[in-house]
């Protein structure tokens, strides 16, 4: 394995080492939604900020830059006259690609301004993290830079009264009727037939032979998707909240911003315990803030944070109520005489993922992917170059803000592979399986491999320098990487999510969601 410290011996994920790696994956197009025409204008408050799968894999939700929050549902699975999970069990192999629809769609924040900081407070949603689900229900959190909101998505069953005896059209205060022959004349409600009629009335009031029998009404009943907000979790933070995170044990969750960590009870939205404080007693000493933050997926007690300086921290709840010291730190030491202005900028940890095994932390900064392993704290076991070819670019990223856009991360269910986004659109899948030199370029489009070209394997520590030299070859004409393809730094392909359990991803591009599977 072509990896950082270690030679990958930890591999990815559940991978134990025995056996050949897997062979790369071929990827396809599965589905878009929202895609554009050709020169249509992207409204800004319709780009995705936030994607995330639930547990299962069968619901999928994205929160865009306008407050709103849109969940899509698995459908294919329900085609089958077997149950999918029961088919996996049986190694019955799925034929169909999985295909989501779009289920409904709330409202989650909207913009507010905080009048004692003077400061607008954006409806953008910063993350999204599902709940376990309770009596068929979907529970999801979703955040911005101040608020935390609790979602209860359920469907609903309307009774309507469909058919009745009575014209409501005629007589006011009654109920419409689809089943009745309409008249031009007044007529008694629910059929009465009086022995004596008013002097204002005479017999042709009523239909011809009257009602012959009274027939109870006929209700309908009509299912609608119901989004109520069950709490809200304010006014816990003074900073940018970056992360939410779910505990393993169904009651907590944490959120992050720039220099707190703030548990909270999912029953109780008025008291959170802040259980991480980076704020120095003079803010000059200031030198690193948290970035992302993420609790791990089996133990209720451990979590991991982030930060600038691309460190990442594990502790341990148990030790005290304010973790201010760590239980194991990981970071990886800087090559002698390779320091820049730009050094601890690239460095910055924008986003971190646990395993599903819980054993590994994968890591997304500016430049790679980092897969560690929480048992060895000496460096990293694998790294993926994301970003190498842009090194001689880094003044051009930093005069354009470039450089400060932050990339998400994620791993496939079995842990074999990672995948982050990149520019242009382009999205990368690496094989972090022992011995693996999976590297795969795809692009957000209805043709993912068409920017695909023979991409380098990953480089270890001591063949940087020449593959660096290679990049810098390649990328003599400007808005070209070392593979020959075209780069666009307007357009950017921050979020992407794995599903659970198969090889499939969704990821965002501007307003659209597209999903790819394998």
């Amino acid at each position: 394995m072509n990896g950082g410290d270690g030679g990958g011996g930890g591999g990815g994920g559940e991978v134990s080492g025995v056996g050949p790696p897997p062979s790369p994956l071929d990827w396809k197009f599965s589905q878009v939604f929202g895609e554009r025409a050709a020169g249509e204008e992207v409204q800004e408050v319709d780009i995705i900020s936030a994607i995330e799968f639930d547990k299962t894999g069968d619901h999928l939700a994205t929160g865009d830059r306008g407050g709103r929050v849109v969940l899509f549902e698995r459908t294919d699975t329900k085609d089958h006259g077997v149950n999918r999970r029961d088919m996996e069990r049986m190694d019955y192999p799925i034929s169909r690609h999985p295909e989501f629809r779009y289920k409904t769609e709330f409202q989650s924040h909207e913009p507010e301004f905080d009048y004692l900081k003077s400061l607008e407070i954006e409806e953008k949603i910063n993350k999204i993290r599902w709940c376990q689900t309770a009596n068929s229900a979907l529970f999801l959190l979703s955040t911005n830079d101040k608020t935390i909101k609790f979602w209860k998505v359920q469907e609903k069953k309307v009774k309507k009264i469909a058919d009745m005896n009575a014209d409501s059209s005629k007589s006011p205060g009654s109920v419409p009727s689809s089943g009745f022959p309409t008249s031009s004349k007044p007529y008694l409600v629910n059929g009465g037939y009086p022995d004596k009629l008013p002097n204002s009335m005479n017999d042709e009031s009523f239909p011809p032979g009257g009602i012959t029998s009274l027939r109870l009404p006929v209700t309908s009943q009509e299912t609608s998707l119901v989004a109520r907000c069950r709490r809200v979790y304010a006014h816990a933070h003074d900073y940018h909240i970056n992360s939410i995170s779910n505990n393993s044990d169904g009651e907590t969750f944490i959120s992050a911003d720039d220099l707190r960590i703030n548990l909270w009870n999912l029953e109780i939205s008025n008291q959170s315990f802040n259980i991480v404080d980076v704020k120095p007693q003079n803010m000059e000493d200031l030198t690193e803030v948290i970035t992302s933050a993420e609790f791990h997926p089996s133990h209720c007690n451990t979590l991991a944070y982030s930060s600038s300086k691309g460190s990442i921290r594990l502790i341990d709840l148990r030790q005290s109520a304010l973790c201010d010291s760590h239980a194991k730190l990981f970071e990886e030491q800087e090559a002698p005489g390779s320091r820049s202005f730009f050094t601890e900028i690239i460095a910055s940890i924008s986003d971190i993922k646990f395993a599903k095994d819980g054993r590994h932390i994968l890591s997304r900064d500016y430049m790679s992917l980092k897969l560690w392993d929480i048992n060895m704290d000496s460096g990293p076991v694998a790294t993926f170059q994301v970003h190498e070819y842009l090194r001689p670019k880094l003044c051009d990223l930093y005069e354009n803000d470039s450089i400060f856009d932050k990339f998400e991360c994620c791993l496939s269910g079995d842990g074999q592979r990672v995948a982050t986004g990149s520019y242009s659109n382009l999205f990368r899948v690496f094989g972090c399986a022992p011995g693996s030199t999976e590297a795969t370029t795809l692009e957000a489009s209805k043709n993912p491999m068409r920017r695909q070209v023979q991409t380098p394997t990953r480089p270890s520590r001591s063949s940087l320098s020449s593959i660096t030299r290679v990049v810098r070859r390649g990328s003599e004409s400007p808005g070209v990487d070392s593979n020959g393809n075209t780069f666009d730094f307007t357009t950017k392909l921050l979020h992407l999510a794995w599903h659970p359990s198969e090889n499939s991803i969704a990821c965002a591009a501007a307003n659209s969601l597209y999903m790819y599977y394998a």
